[in-house]
Formats: C-alpha cells, structure tokens, sequence
C-alpha cells in the first residue's frame, strides 16, 4: 500500500467510525390494544424515551406491529425477529406471549401486563430469569379496591355481574381474584362472558333483567376495541360500571381506578436505555406501579342521577365535566 492510499484509508476511518456511531439502535414494538402510532400511551413512551436521550428518527428507530386481533400477533412477532430488532417492547400480555414465542434470546420489555408471575412471563419480580422484563399493572389485586368503590356508591350493592373475555392470558386470573373479591364482601358473582360484540349487550341485558345493578368490567384488548359499545350498553340499562382503565371512562364511563398506564409506557424506557447500555433482562427486576389513578365522569353521574359520595370525589385525580 503506498503512503496515499494509506493516508486516504486512515482519514476515513474515524469517519466510518462515526457513521456506525450513527446508526439509529433497532427496537421493535408489538401490541393489540395500541393500535394506532398517535396513541396517548406511545407518546408516553416516547416520552420516556426521550428522557434517556432516545429520539425516533435519529438514534433510535422503532419498527411497530399492531395487531387488530390476536391471530396476527405470531406472524407480527416473527416479523420483527427476522428484521433482527435489539429489542422488543410488548404491549399487553398477547404481545408478551407473541414476543415469547417467537424469541428466546432477544430482550423483550413489556410495557405493561396483568402479572407477570402468574402468567409465566417471569419466575420472579427480583430476578426475571429470561429474556423477559418490564412492567407490571397487579391488575388482579386492584380488583378488591374497585368493588369497594361500588359499594360506596350503591351501599345496598348483593350482586354484581363481572364482564370478561375468556380467552386472554390475564383475564381468567383476573375473574377469578375477583370472584374471590365480591364473595369476601359479602357479595354474589354474576360472569357474564364475551368474545364476540354482540355479546356484550346480551350478556348485560340477561344480568339487568336479572336484578343485577353493578358491573366490573375487566380489560382485555377485546374490551378495549368494544369500550363504546360497552358504555353505551350500561348507560342505557342504567347500570353501575368501574373499569381498569381511563380510556372507558372518556368514552362514557362511570369510573375507572387502577394504574396510570401512561406512567407504565414511560417507565418501560428505563428498561430501554439499560438493555441498550449492555444490561441484561435476566436480572433486571420487573417493576410494579407506583402511580396509581381514580377518574370519575361526573357528567354521566350528574346525567344519570347517580349521587356519588363526597368521600369519593375528593380521592379522585381527575373529574371529567
């Protein structure tokens, strides 16, 4: 090699440098229930991701898979495995199972799941011991706190009819703590069942003719996509609902208590910025929430004569008006 040839390849070597430098880090995301890329809870996490110094487009690049059901998550999955992302980020625990079963070796953050002991996401909070780490809502413990809010509202509450989707990761767990829940105070359980829309309205307009007056409707992404239809129902059967989440809330709801799902997406970055730093999942603790939220439509209280207690209203984050 003659000294100009090598003076030509020795400049260009920082310049390669610099532009592998350059090269934006490759995430993937997957989801059911976040279907659209103006999401509230992924501008939560771009959010996070900008306080690690993370930006869409310049040293990040995030390849997204939204799925409308949860037959497209696998294809989704392998999608994102074969384009060789650095990580996963699921949404929810049918994009946590899809993400499992695709890879055993890429790191998959979840951004939030029902519980992830439970449903075999983790052997541990402490120590996770896969490729699997994140977020975690509790949302089966929270069920007791909801059935007392009812209570609050409607003392005289015997029977309250819960609303599920039979086949999610989550929900069966989370039927049954609350069956558990509404027994301890002194309550009967009514499962009303739904895997299809039309479902819904006949599942709870069998329990209002049935003397039924309180509903506990429990979040899956079925539910989520079905949330107005779900609202408008209770509305017009005069029944009292609480929900796991807000967005049921907006869309005509009562009340919703649970974990700031907004707070679980930001916090996932913090599991972005370690993995991408050279942490592994394996011993990274899963994290619970630590932010917690009451919201309660007083415009619907107000339209439908539903007193709500003022021990009530002055716990809550938020009144919508």
């Amino acid at each position: 090699m003659d000294r100009r040839t090598l003076l030509v390849s020795l400049l260009a070597l920082p310049l390669a440098r610099r532009a592998l430098a350059a090269d934006p880090r490759r995430l993937g995301f997957i989801s059911t229930s976040t279907t659209s890329l103006d999401s509230p809870l992924l501008g939560a996490l771009r959010k996070g991701l900008r306080e690690k110094g993370y930006e869409e487009g310049k040293n990040i690049s995030i390849t997204y898979g939204f799925a409308s059901s949860r037959a497209e998550l696998p294809a989704l999955a392998a999608k994102l495995v074969a384009e060789k992302v650095e990580l996963i980020l699921a949404a929810g625990s049918e994009g946590i199972v899809a993400a499992r079963d695709a890879t055993k070796t890429i790191p998959i953050v979840m951004t939030n799941s029902g519980d992830a002991i439970r449903e075999g996401f983790a052997k541990s909070l402490a120590a996770p011991g896969g490729n699997i780490t994140g977020m975690t809502q509790i949302s089966p413990e929270l069920v007791g706190k909801r059935l007392e809010m009812l209570r609050e509202i409607f003392p005289q509450l015997r029977r309250v009819a819960i609303l599920w989707n039979p086949v999610h990761p989550n929900t069966p767990i989370t039927f049954q703590e609350a069956k558990i829940a509404t027994e301890k105070l002194g309550m009967a359980p009514d499962s009303v069942t739904a895997q299809e829309p039309a479902e819904i309205d006949a599942g709870l307009t069998k329990a209002a003719a049935e003397g039924v007056r309180a509903v506990l409707v429990v979040r899956d992404p079925f539910t989520v996509r079905n949330r107005v239809r779900i609202v408008k129902s209770l509305n017009e059967l005069r029944m009292l609902a609480v929900f796991e989440t807000a967005d049921f809330v907006e869309a005509g709801g009562l009340m919703y208590y649970g974990a700031d799902f907004a707070e679980l997406f930001r916090q996932s970055a913090v599991y972005v910025d370690q993995i991408l730093k050279g942490a592994s999942p394996l011993t990274l603790p899963i994290m619970q929430p630590k932010k917690f939220e009451l919201v309660i439509n007083a415009a619907v209280a107000v339209q439908r004569g539903i007193p709500i207690p003022a021990s009530l209203l002055v716990r809550a984050d938020r009144a919508i008006e």
